[in-house]
């Protein structure tokens, strides 16, 4: 061993001072999904020809609440979450499939850039049907983007936002269900509030999705 030399450390039990904070973890979502959205998103997975299939657990897939296989066309999600959380996970998992696959010329070169992209999406098709994913979405965001070596979160997220509004749109007039007016994710009204509105005019047949991108990046930016 070249260079080593010993070094105090010192745990956070033997200091001193306010309490350092922690970061914001992502909570799975609670309760119903939106009636019709679990079929119409598997559905579109399976256009892309990939099957969908439920685990019992996240110890099936490395702990995780979804995910995309490439080389097996595959997309699974766990069932032990309310239906809202696996909604929402299938919503992430078909982004993944139509964003970032090998086939695709602009797959991700680095995978939080890909997990922003899979988790915008999602909180985007959540919004439009009234479902407010922000409580698992915007920590889950924060994080990913943080790893980003190079760029702020915030800077990450905006570079992200015309891909993810693209595919959004895509997923969104693609789909059967009922979808509310305002596509403003609920749980970031207070975001929304300080956000200015883009001049972009709405996608036909969708909600205007501008807002609630705004409002992702500013509390994305708020949380860190």
């Amino acid at each position: 061993m070249i260079g080593v030399k010993p070094a105090y450390v010192w745990d956070v039990s033997q200091t001193t001072g306010d309490p350092i904070p922690e970061a914001t973890r992502p909570t799975l979502l609670f309760g119903e999904a939106p009636a019709g959205l679990w079929d119409g998103l598997a559905e579109l997975v399976r256009q892309h020809g990939f099957t969908v299939g439920m685990v019992t657990s996240e110890r099936e897939i490395g702990g995780a609440n979804g995910v995309t296989d490439y080389l097996a066309h595959a997309v699974q999600v766990r069932s032990n979450m309310d239906a809202a959380a696996q909604v929402k996970t299938l919503a992430h998992e078909l982004a993944h499939v139509m964003l970032h696959g090998p086939g695709h010329a602009d797959a991700v070169r680095h995978r939080g850039i890909g997990e922003v992209e899979a988790e915008s999406v999602a909180l985007m098709i959540g919004a439009a049907h009234g479902l407010d994913t922000s409580i698992y979405t915007v920590p889950y965001v924060s994080s990913w983007a943080t790893s980003v070596e190079g760029k702020t979160p915030v800077e990450v997220v905006q570079a992200t936002g015309e891909r993810v509004r693209a595919a959004a749109v895509k997923i969104l007039d693609a789909l059967p269900t009922l979808q509310v007016a305002d596509g403003t994710p609920p749980g970031l009204a207070q975001a929304m509030d300080a956000a200015s509105t883009g001049t972009r005019s709405p996608e036909p047949s969708v909600p205007n999705l501008e807002p609630a991108a705004a409002s992702a990046e500013l509390a994305v930016a708020r949380s860190l």
